[in-house]
């Protein structure tokens, strides 16, 4: 008897020490899964990644026209920008529109890649770098492409992230010195 009392108190001890730790390691998840989800760093990089997705986008929308629905792309130029481009593109449409439908072609982009190099999120002020490849369609003759890098400055409006200014990067000497 006195040896099955002896085993109910170990199970129970060993059962007792398992709930125990199962009690602390729920505890310690549930706080650190807690400090995680509030940490604002984890707030940082969501809205540093929903920068990069919106400034790739507006990259290839910008870089992306075709003569035969020459009107629903210039529609989505204007969707991807804000501020002074916006002003621009629209000042510049209808001119550019016809010289796109006289030359009839079809411009299409891909992003290579892609990085936020700034990012003020209480200004609402984002910088991105991002490699693209455009290839250039034209009647009469073979599709060309070259690559380019951009820099783009995005703004956030009411309706998300929009690309505010557009140009090349600079081009850095590509030569090694010893």
């Amino acid at each position: 008897m006195a040896r099955t009392t002896q085993r109910h108190r170990t199970a129970f001890a060993l059962i007792g020490l398992t709930a125990a730790l199962a009690t602390g390691l729920a505890a310690w998840t549930g706080t650190s899964w807690y400090a995680a989800a509030h940490d604002d760093s984890a707030a940082f990089a969501h809205t540093r990644d929903e920068v990069l997705a919106a400034g790739e986008q507006a990259v290839q929308n910008l870089n992306t026209l075709d003569h035969r629905e020459l009107e629903h792309d210039l529609d989505t130029w204007e969707r991807s920008a804000t501020g002074d481009l916006l002003a621009e593109l629209r000042e510049g449409r209808d001119a550019f529109a016809d010289q796109v439908r006289k030359a009839r072609t079809v411009t299409t982009a891909e992003v290579l890649s892609g990085a936020v190099t700034d990012l003020d999120e209480r200004e609402g002020r984002a910088g991105v770098l991002i490699a693209v490849r455009i290839t250039v369609d034209a009647p009469k003759a073979e599709p060309s492409s070259k690559q380019a890098r951009l820099l783009g400055e995005l703004t956030r409006t009411g309706d998300g992230w929009k690309l505010s200014g557009l140009g090349q990067a600079p081009a850095g000497d590509t030569t090694a010195q010893q």
